[in-house]
């Protein structure tokens, strides 16, 4: 495969340009318009930042690529999926007030925001994964795989399970309804933290499976009768039923390699990553940590792989922040010598056996060729 093309600008500013502004010849310049728009849903793929955390994107760099679609024929709408987790954002109520709580209202950005798989997290598409070793169907949130074009806008930063996230994380995790994240995460199925249960029985309502079933008050979930969609999740009042979590990091990360290639086959996507406030975890946290190096660029691809490679390139060559969780690291291990920021700031991560198994699938290439703008 030849090398891709990375398009990059630094995120310095003039009189004659501001960061919208030149975000706006980013995209121009990376090809946006290569794409055909006309009169066609375009689903944009952002995280809209846990309540709390304040790292994640600005409303306003959403508003220049919404532009930027309507201007080229296409219906624009913002999007991401419920969350696995207990938080602000597992069900669409939440999440579109978490939305509008951190800016992405029409009125600042444009267009409308849609939670791709619904209410409780159950609205899914069921995807075929070609050539997948370990998903054989994805799940995907309905409203994304319905769009005609993909596009994400990505905040790079780390990330404690799969070193960093940007492109590849926000599509292949982002983009899998509750069962799909359940099945990126975990190798076994939801349990009942029995010291939350209160015996309310949503579960077995809800349940397909009769997998539920409450004995002393409390709820328990036959393993053998689970099909692991986790509806149960979902529907709990009191955050008591919780997914196994047990997958290893590097079969997450290829899980999520091969989500993304379920999102992205066979349709037109491009994609943009912004490298500013690079904190030491996910925009999932409700906080936010000093970022582990200065700020850098924003970086756009239609090779979703490429870009992630470019993004871990240049922070890597970046000095790390003082007083940062990255900082401390390495005074505590002065004699390390692995000089990858993402793997010191999470030693027990390995962020390219994501790229090496997108790679393998066929959805890009790890050797790019930065144009700098």
């Amino acid at each position: 495969m030849e090398k891709a093309t990375v398009y990059f600008t630094d995120m310095r500013t003039s009189f004659n340009e501001n960061l919208p502004q030149k975000l706006a010849r980013l995209i121009k310049t990376a090809g946006l318009s290569e794409i055909d728009f006309e009169k066609k849903y375009a689903a944009i793929k952002i995280h809209f930042g846990e309540p709390g955390n304040l790292a994640f994107l600005r409303p306003n760099y959403a508003k220049v690529l919404v532009k930027a679609v309507q201007d080229l024929g296409g219906k624009a709408f913002l999007t991401d999926c419920n969350t696995l987790y207990v938080g602000g954002r597992k069900n669409a109520l939440d999440h579109i007030d978490a939305a509008y709580q951190n800016g992405f209202s029409p009125l600042q950005t444009g267009c409308h925001v849609i939670i791709a798989d619904g209410l409780k997290g159950t609205d899914e598409a069921l995807v075929p994964v070609k050539n997948g070793e370990y998903v054989k169907e994805a799940k995907i949130g309905q409203a994304i795989m319905d769009a005609d074009v993909f596009i994400t806008l990505n905040h790079f930063k780390g990330h404690e399970a799969t070193g960093f996230g940007g492109a590849l994380k926000n599509i292949g995790m982002g983009c899998g309804s509750r069962a799909g994240k359940m099945e990126m995460h975990s190798a076994g199925k939801p349990h009942v933290i029995e010291d939350l249960c209160i015996g309310c029985g949503r579960c077995i309502k809800i349940c397909a499976h009769d997998a539920p079933s409450i004995t002393n008050k409390k709820a328990s979930i036959d393993q053998n009768k689970c099909v692991g969609c986790g509806r149960c999740i979902g529907v709990c009042p009191m955050d008591a039923v919780d997914a196994a979590g047990d997958e290893t990091n590097d079969i997450l990360n290829k899980k999520i390699a091969e989500y993304s290639w379920a999102v992205l086959d066979g349709r037109p996507n491009f994609h943009i990553s912004i490298v500013v406030d690079v904190s030491p975890f996910c925009d999932c946290h409700a906080e936010n940590d000093v970022p582990i190096v200065p700020n850098i660029g924003m970086f756009a691809s239609f090779d979703p792989v490429a870009l992630d490679v470019a993004c871990a390139d240049a922070v890597n060559k970046q000095p790390i922040m003082p007083g940062s969780r990255l900082d401390e690291y390495n005074q505590e291990h002065s004699d390390h010598e692995n000089h990858d920021h993402f793997h010191n700031n999470h030693p027990t991560t390995n962020w390219r056996s994501c790229i090496e198994h997108a790679k393998k699938l066929g959805i890009g290439t790890d050797e790019y060729e930065l144009i700098v703008i």
